[in-house]
């Protein structure tokens, strides 16, 4: 027997809201899906009329479907804002490389602009060639530390006033549980944020407008506006830390689905006793970009890739940023301790 839809109680439902529960057709879905956004961009005044903002785009279906409600909600609603699209060229060859048609088919199809940064031409690596350096252990390090500021550094270009990114419900519960585990009081304290105030110069305000929305209804909001996207994983991430979270996440929203709002929750309410010492927050003396050390986790990376030694940015190495810092050598005794750490 067909399920008629729960909201307009006219056409034939094509799918339950793993959020709501509700039977909906593909129309109401659409419109539920796209004003849940609109109430959060509006209850958290993510943006102000006249703004730049720049839609990280990696060509993954949560990078699409946000160009694609920040483009129709701007159009429905009058945000007034002029959106472009920033993407970051990591040089993984066989996926970055494929999913950057897709942003590429992207800027055509919603008609705005891009700009692609890579990370050859700001950092003299690809991601290709650090894996080669550094192998599969610890390589989502380099990654993400690098993309972060590839990001500000490209927004910055592009004279933005701010940056959204793809965030959904899942990656901020999954990002909450990596820190729990890893006991990281200090990124526990603000994973949870919906945007981030400018931190310092070179560094571009951020927002997740697709905060509260599962992967789940993501994917079928892609699926059925039939929205081109690139759907492969990247090749180098089966060992990231982050899928442990994500699988002891799954299992949990399994046996009780509201687990990831559960946990989102917990994570938005947490307070931190006085008295716990946290990271004074600065910046690198070498680039300028916000740093809790001497030097930022970019630059200790870099040092350590130029000198053939990658596993210099890997753990705690802050007594030797003096050192990296007056470029002096290492000691025999120093090299060999970095060598000897295991990826």
């Amino acid at each position: 027997m067909p399920v008629q839809c729960s909201s307009c109680s006219k056409n034939r439902a094509v799918l339950r809201r793993p959020k709501t529960g509700h039977s909906l057709c593909k129309e109401c879905f659409f419109i539920a899906f796209e004003e849940e956004v609109h109430r959060t961009i509006v209850a958290a005044e993510l943006f102000k009329h006249g703004e730049r903002v720049g839609i990280a785009a990696s060509g993954g279906k949560d990078s699409t479907v946000l160009a694609h409600v920040m483009k129709v909600l701007n159009e429905r609603y009058s945000y007034g804002l002029e959106l472009m699209l920033l993407s970051v060229d990591e040089g993984i060859t066989g996926y970055r490389d494929d999913s950057l048609e897709t942003v590429k088919r992207n800027q055509e199809q919603y008609e705005l602009p891009l700009k692609i940064v890579s990370y050859e031409e700001l950092y003299g690596w690809t991601m290709d060639a650090i894996v080669k350096q550094v192998g599969l252990k610890n390589n989502c390090t380099f990654c993400g530390v690098f993309r972060r500021q590839a990001l500000d550094r490209g927004a910055i270009m592009l004279k933005v006033d701010k940056i959204c990114t793809g965030h959904n419900a899942d990656d901020i519960a999954e990002t909450v549980l990596m820190n729990v585990l890893r006991g990281d009081i200090a990124r526990l304290r603000r994973c949870t944020a919906i945007s981030t105030s400018s931190e310092g110069d070179g560094v571009v305000p951020r927002c997740k407008p697709l905060k509260y929305a599962y992967e789940k209804e993501i994917v079928l909001y892609a699926y059925f506006k039939k929205l081109d996207y690139f759907s492969t994983e990247c090749i180098y991430s089966p060992n990231a830390y982050r899928g442990y979270a994500r699988t002891f996440l799954k299992d949990l929203e399994s046996i009780r689905p509201s687990s990831i709002m559960d946990v989102i929750h917990s994570g938005e309410n947490l307070s931190v006793r006085d008295g716990v010492k946290m990271p004074v927050q600065g910046t690198c003396s070498r680039c300028g970009y916000i740093s809790s050390q001497a030097l930022c986790k970019a630059c200790v990376l870099l040092e350590g890739l130029n000198r053939g030694l990658p596993k210099l940015g890997i753990g705690k190495h802050h007594r030797l940023h003096g050192k990296l810092l007056s470029q002096e050598p290492l000691t025999e005794k120093e090299e060999r301790k970095l060598k000897a750490v295991e990826f």
